[in-house]
């Protein structure tokens, strides 16, 4: 009962002390042309169509024409015709959380979709469309965030404040990525805003990969793909309000936004119908003046608040990371994770390519025997991607290059540690000990952890350490290839070497041949691909 009557002194709060109206004039596609509003309107404004049968259709002003006010609705058509009455609604969108807010799910105005009755209002407004906090009053990102995903917090490390995105074509595992981190976090809150999604992801999300413990500290925000471009993009602006919420309580945020691309697609549509010019693939110069405007807005805040961690997925158009969106969320962000598709064909999941992702606060949240780690499992992944075509032909000898060869035998446990299940969480202690394992190399913290000998700091492995139940099983070390002492068959001091059998000796003084010279034959040397059939000649 208390709910309800503090609903209804806010809403008696927020009632105008006056009515202005306007009418409707024309309707073209989605664009609903309003007079007799002159002075009264402003870009962002709300307002409201009284069509048929008094249905009140909610409405937003996003331009102006001819003395005309340009409105764009919030939700159908139906029902509206000319000299329909406009009503003058809130000089500016405002949300009004609270802590209840926690455990329930809302759509882009703050009201609960869940099923679980009235939402309770707070006593302070916040405006969907704030701006950002100072540059100069911001405090510094904090410590390390524990996201409990292996590559992210090994790999990709994030601190407490940071923005970053995740890239993807479709498919590839962007959404499963994101619960396991809403999921496995050490955030005290999180705000996940599902933009554009299907409809029917929406409930798998919230009751299989959030989980009953994972949405009792989250407020989720949802608005479908079927639904107006409008109410989409409002349904970014009140994620980022709600965590604004809670980050000015002092609370640490995890903002996580599925997806910024259909933010931006959206923005799209608003923009092409006003009449905006496009500029790169259909994209308006809006859309990339509202992405930083909807970014900067996570991030750390000013002293005495917390601060919002933002991940944000970008789905990326043909798997083309260079795409306009991608390019300019890149450029804003703080870093970037990049899931690649052939990894996951691979049947590797989460699909981080570790190669071509970026966290900008990387090193400087290390220690030296962590970034040691880092640097030495990188190198490894490096040389053996390099090197992976020729690998998988059998056309490597082992022997031919140590780095190599030290690739290739730790090539898989590196993929099996890179491999995780959705229920599986691993903090970020346990990351750098089950690493340091995989590569036989000290566990940072322990004492000793930065003692090397000269050999096996360049080496970067040690001898092999005994592996508790449940952990990684390691294989040995590989070895040098013992090389031929005795000499080789034939072989005299003062004849010439023996030729491969793919070289044929040319008799002396025949087609101007010197003796002892050798023709190359067509095909590949022996042992190179020994199922090639024989070429005659």
């Amino acid at each position: 009962m208390p709910i309800y009557v503090n609903n209804i002194i806010n809403e008696l709060e927020r009632l105008p002390d006056f009515e202005i109206y306007g009418q409707v004039a024309a309707v073209v596609g989605l664009m609903v042309e309003v007079t007799g509003v002159e002075g009264v309107f402003s870009i962002g404004d709300h307002c409201d169509i009284v069509g048929r049968a008094a249905r009140k259709i909610p409405c937003e002003v996003v331009g102006f024409r001819d003395d005309r006010a340009l409105l764009m609705p919030f939700g159908p058509l139906d029902g509206v015709s000319l000299g329909c009455r406009v009503e003058v609604g809130a000089s500016e969108p405002v949300i009004y959380p609270t802590e209840g807010w926690l455990g329930r799910v809302i759509n882009a105005f703050g009201e609960p979709i869940d099923g679980k009755g009235a939402l309770p209002t707070g006593n302070l407004s916040y405006p969907v469309q704030n701006e950002p906090p100072p540059a100069h009053s911001r405090k510094r990102v904090g410590g390390k965030l524990d996201l409990g995903v292996r590559a992210m917090n090994a790999f990709l490390t994030c601190c407490q404040g940071q923005r970053m995105g995740i890239f993807s074509g479709s498919g590839v595992g962007k959404s499963t990525l994101m619960s396991m981190m809403a999921r496995h976090t050490d955030a005290q809150v999180s705000v996940i805003g599902l933009i554009g999604e299907r409809g029917r992801e929406a409930r798998e999300f919230i009751e299989d990969d959030l989980g009953e413990e994972g949405l009792a500290r989250s407020v989720v925000v949802v608005a479908t793909s079927n639904e107006p471009p409008l109410v989409r993009r409002q349904a970014a602006y009140t994620t980022l309000a709600t965590a604004e919420f809670f980050r000015d309580r002092n609370n640490e945020v995890l903002c996580l936004m599925d997806s910024v691309t259909r933010f931006a697609m959206a923005q799209r549509e608003i923009s092409l119908s006003v009449g905006e010019p496009p500029a790169s693939k259909g994209y308006t110069p809006s859309v990339f003046a509202e992405l930083p405007r909807l970014l900067e807005r996570a991030g750390p805040g000013q002293e005495g608040q917390g601060s919002i961690t933002g991940l944000f997925t970008v789905l990326v158009e043909g798997d083309d990371h260079n795409e306009p969106v991608a390019d300019a969320v890149r450029g804003i962000l703080d870093g970037h994770v990049v899931l690649d598709r052939e990894i996951a064909e691979r049947g590797r999941f989460p699909a981080v390519n570790i190669l071509k992702s970026v966290s900008r606060t990387m090193p400087d949240c290390n220690t030296t025997e962590e970034n040691a780690l880092v640097i030495r499992a990188k190198r490894l992944i490096a040389t053996y991607d390099d090197m992976s075509e020729l690998i998988r032909l059998g056309a490597y000898r082992q022997g031919t290059d140590p780095d190599v060869d030290q690739a290739i035998h730790y090539h898989r446990p590196l993929d099996d540690f890179l491999s995780q299940t959705k229920s599986d969480h691993t903090d970020l202690a346990s990351c750098y000990a089950k690493l340091a394992q995989v590569l036989n190399m000290p566990v940072p913290g322990e004492e000793g952890a930065g003692e090397l000998s000269p050999g096996t700091a360049s080496a970067g492995a040690v001898p092999p350490q005994p592996v508790p139940p449940g952990q990684f099983q390691q294989p040995p070390t590989p070895q040098a290839q013992p090389q031929p002492t005795a000499p080789l068959q034939g072989l005299t001091q003062q004849g010439p070497a023996p030729h491969p059998p793919s070289l044929q000796t040319q008799p002396g003084g025949e087609a101007g041949g010197a003796p002892g010279t050798a023709a190359i034959q067509p095909g590949l040397a022996p042992g190179l691909m020994p199922n090639m059939p024989k070429v005659d000649t």
